[in-house]
């Protein structure tokens, strides 16, 4: 935790930020870079009966750090992702509560 999951973005393109990105995330985050994961979803977007590029989107899921952390993440995802070429991207976070939260059946506020 944090979780990206990207839609509409080449796998190549975050793989080749990846490593970078995650240890700037990690320097933001205060945490190791082994807490980060990268999903790339293979997704078929339609509109009116058609095939259609999907939007770039990243989906971050995580334990809320507060405003000042989540907009210095949200910028070093999208100047990231830039570098690979995307020139638009939308940032979105899902937050989970730690009593809500349970890794090997153990809740994380326990």
């Amino acid at each position: 935790m944090p979780q990206l999951i990207t839609k509409g973005i080449p796998v190549e393109a975050m793989r080749s930020v990846s490593a970078a990105l995650v240890e700037e995330l990690a320097s933001i985050c205060e945490c190791g870079t082994d807490n980060f994961t990268i999903d790339c979803l293979a997704v078929e977007s339609v509109f009116d009966g058609k095939r259609v590029d999907t939007y770039p989107f990243i989906e971050v899921a995580w334990f809320d750090r507060g405003r000042s952390v989540r907009d210095r993440f949200a910028e070093a995802v999208y100047r990231h992702v830039r570098q690979a070429g995307v020139p638009e991207l939308e940032v979105a976070f899902k937050t989970y509560t730690e009593d809500a939260y349970y890794i090997n059946g153990v809740s994380c506020d326990a």
